[in-house]
């Protein structure tokens, strides 16, 4: 039986969430899960995790099935939520071939299955489609500055050729798509070794190392906590509306790099110490998401303040290093 409250769809639903073992994947099984969904998490396991996951396996509505994205998928279900794809430079890089595969082959699968069963499919795309943008706040009108051959390229122009292949879909054949940019997430079940910020941070803090900035450390980012980001994208899905997007979803509180490492070490009381690298090949210098879109049509903005995010996020990693 699905209910309707407050003008979102909750629960009985059969709902596929391909990267479901990742960071953010992994909470929003657990919040479909909550509200009463049968969750199909696929994962080929790459950054995937099954210790993210390891509390869900248990429930009679979870179900694992191992497969990489880029094969094609045959499932029944009811909506879909594209979330796989490396999604940290570390990891992205280290096989930048596949890195698009999945973001291009995945995506003309999991569209084809969406086509098939007539389901609205949600992209989880990036903030990384806008490059090292010229225009500051990002609005989801402004298209990007991307260098299309670079280092990063595999990601950035990945995700932006899948959010072409949504639209298409979209006029072409009638799917109901949604497409979600997503600005910088942190939180509990981020990996330690991915290559992040905030995880570098902490764990570099925790163990007593150098806290490592690339660049001045005055690039700026606007960190949101995944109980927020997940909350979004749920919305965004169930929107009655049933907008396209692209929506803007991130905390738009802009914060510089050395702001972080600055709080991290307040909050652990670690004495490691920052130091300086040279800032990668087309690191953008700004990032901070104009979320008026998401304000008007979900009624969302993110409600976890930094300090409190990153103190469960420390939280976490001590439990778990």
């Amino acid at each position: 039986m699905i209910e309707e409250t407050d003008g979102m769809t909750r629960g009985g639903r059969r709902v596929l969430v391909t990267g479901g073992a990742g960071f953010i994947g992994s909470h929003l099984c657990r919040r479909l899960l909550e509200r009463g969904d049968e969750v199909l998490c696929v994962d080929n396991f790459y950054t995937g995790r099954r210790e993210n996951i390891r509390d869900l396996v248990a429930n009679p509505l979870f179900e694992v099935l191992r497969q990489d994205i880029t094969f094609p998928l045959y499932v029944e279900v009811d909506q879909i939520y594209n979330l796989a794809c490396p999604a940290s430079p570390k990891h992205y890089q280290f096989d930048p071939v596949q890195t698009t595969k999945t973001s291009v082959h995945g995506a003309i699968n999991m569209l084809g299955l969406a086509k098939r069963l007539r389901a609205p499919i949600l992209q989880a795309s990036t903030s990384e489609v806008y490059g090292d943008p010229e225009v500051h706040p990002q609005p989801e009108s402004y298209w990007g500055r991307v260098n299309p051959i670079g280092p990063r390229s595999c990601y950035d122009e990945g995700k932006r050729c899948a959010e072409t292949l949504f639209f298409d879909y979209h006029r072409q054949h009638g799917l109901a798509i949604r497409v979600a940019r997503i600005f910088n997430t942190y939180g509990p079940n981020m990996q330690a070794e991915d290559g992040r910020v905030v995880s570098n941070f902490i764990v570099q803090a925790l163990r007593g190392e150098d806290i490592t900035i690339f660049g001045d450390g005055l690039q700026t980012r606007s960190f949101c906590f995944v109980d927020d980001m997940v909350e979004a994208l749920l919305r965004l899905m169930d929107n009655p509306e049933n907008s396209t997007g692209p929506v803007n979803l991130g905390n738009p509180a802009e914060r510089t790099i050395r702001d972080i490492a600055e709080t991290v070490l307040r909050l652990t009381g670690s004495r490691s110490q920052i130091v300086f690298h040279p800032l990668p090949v087309d690191d953008p210098r700004q990032r901070q998401p104009d979320i008026r879109e998401a304000r008007r049509l979900l009624g969302w903005e993110p409600w976890t303040a930094l300090e409190d995010g990153l103190q469960r996020t420390i939280d976490y990693f001590r439990s778990t290093l």
